[in-house]
């Protein structure tokens, strides 16, 4: 029902595809993130969940057509259907149908409980085309209350100290993530960079429930004492941190769980 041409995956029954490579007439987008929402294409379909960070993603300007959760559309006699993901905002497996038979494609997923996302739905099929990003087995993930207690531990021994705490995460998905585990902590306040302060509006408007956070513009060099400051991996070594030193950071992704990453990176945690 699918096949891999040089846009990416294709289903030629309903004649679309599904987070093509490059622009194409129509696209079936499983969530907002760069690798899997391109700019260009005549025509997309997506969650109505995330509307907003897709929009924002990808422009004014884009046709965008959203389905709720399992509502059906049909095009040229193929059967498609949305069902959560459980990655980030708006995330979505793909449910295409045609002729009785039924593929499923992934997109990125995680059955952990996330309260920034709809949790994962698991959708009977013939066929599951399934994302393997951490499918090796040295990623094994601590649980979430372990993860986010020992931030919290790391963000107040630096407020003790006198140093701001820098965490880098993907300002899409994993930065809402972090901000949405510290709806309760007290610790001191909280400063983003701007890529991820506009997606985080994104998701307050979107109904997801965060802690307020401050725009890093706003602040001056002493009120970053004890602060938590969420930025993006691109701020890693840039002139932008000076404004938060003395400060401690750290890395918050998967890929911290090979070695050779952590070293490349060279944050004090991750």
């Amino acid at each position: 029902m699918l096949e891999l041409t040089d846009s990416g995956l294709y289903c030629a029954a309903g004649d679309f595809h599904v987070d093509p490579w490059q622009p194409v007439p129509r696209a079936v987008i499983t969530h907002a993130h760069g690798d899997h929402a391109r700019w260009g294409s005549g025509a997309y379909l997506a969650a109505a969940e995330g509307e907003r960070v897709l929009r924002t993603r990808l422009g004014p300007d884009a046709r965008i057509q959203v389905l709720a959760w399992g509502e059906v559309v049909e095009h040229n006699g193929v059967r498609i259907s949305l069902h959560p993901a459980g990655h980030i905002l708006g995330s979505a497996q793909i449910r295409i149908e045609y002729r009785g038979e039924v593929w499923v494609v992934s997109g990125d997923y995680k059955t952990e409980p996330d309260p920034t996302c709809s949790p994962f739905e698991p959708v009977r099929c013939h066929t599951f085309i399934t994302e393997s990003t951490f499918g090796l087995p040295i990623y094994r993930w601590r649980p979430q209350a372990e993860t986010f207690a020992a931030l919290r531990e790391w963000w107040r021994a630096n407020a003790e100290a006198g140093r701001a705490s820098v965490i880098y995460g993907y300002a899409l998905g994993k930065a809402q993530r972090i901000l949405a585990g510290l709806i309760d902590c007290d610790i001191g306040p909280i400063y983003t960079h701007g890529a991820v302060e506009r997606l985080t509006e994104d998701y307050r408007a979107s109904g997801v429930a965060l802690p307020p956070t401050r725009h890093a513009s706003t602040g001056k060099k002493g009120d970053f004492t004890g602060a938590l400051i969420v930025a993006p991996p691109s701020a890693m070594g840039t002139t932008w941190l000076r404004r938060f030193s003395p400060h401690s950071d750290a890395f918050a992704s998967g890929w911290m769980q090979i070695r050779g990453t952590r070293r490349r990176r060279s944050v004090d945690r991750g």
